[in-house]
């Protein structure tokens, strides 16, 4: 089994807080799981940009990624236009990253249905 396929399958545990959020060589060590994903604002966030033949397309994907975030309870922010859906994932309440958004990005790749 693959790291990517292995993260994909975890459950995110809830993060209360009171951690150090990931370092930013742990983080750069876990990224090659999730193909497509870059680490931006020194190493504290995971994003990644989707492209689409159109709107709805895009708008289709974020509400896919909204609802897979709310079976899992661990929220992106998302920004989608026409042709685009940007996902960003970190763990708010250590002001970093955490497994739990590997775990997330790479559950979003599994949906991912760019055109």
């Amino acid at each position: 089994m693959s790291e990517s396929n292995t993260l994909e399958n975890k459950p995110c545990v809830p993060c209360q807080g009171g951690i150090a959020p990931m370092s930013a060589a742990d983080a750069q060590a876990i990224l090659p799981a999730i193909a497509g994903w870059q680490l931006d604002d020194n190493a504290t966030k995971l994003r990644r940009s989707f492209t689409f033949k159109n709107f709805v397309q895009a708008q289709a994907f974020a509400v896919s990624v909204g609802e897979i975030s709310e079976l899992e309870n661990h929220h992106p922010d998302i920004c989608y236009g026409w042709g685009f859906c940007t996902i960003t994932f970190y763990t708010h309440k250590i002001g970093g990253l955490h497994e739990n958004d590997f775990i997330m990005a790479a559950k979003v790749n599994a949906l991912n249905c760019e055109k």
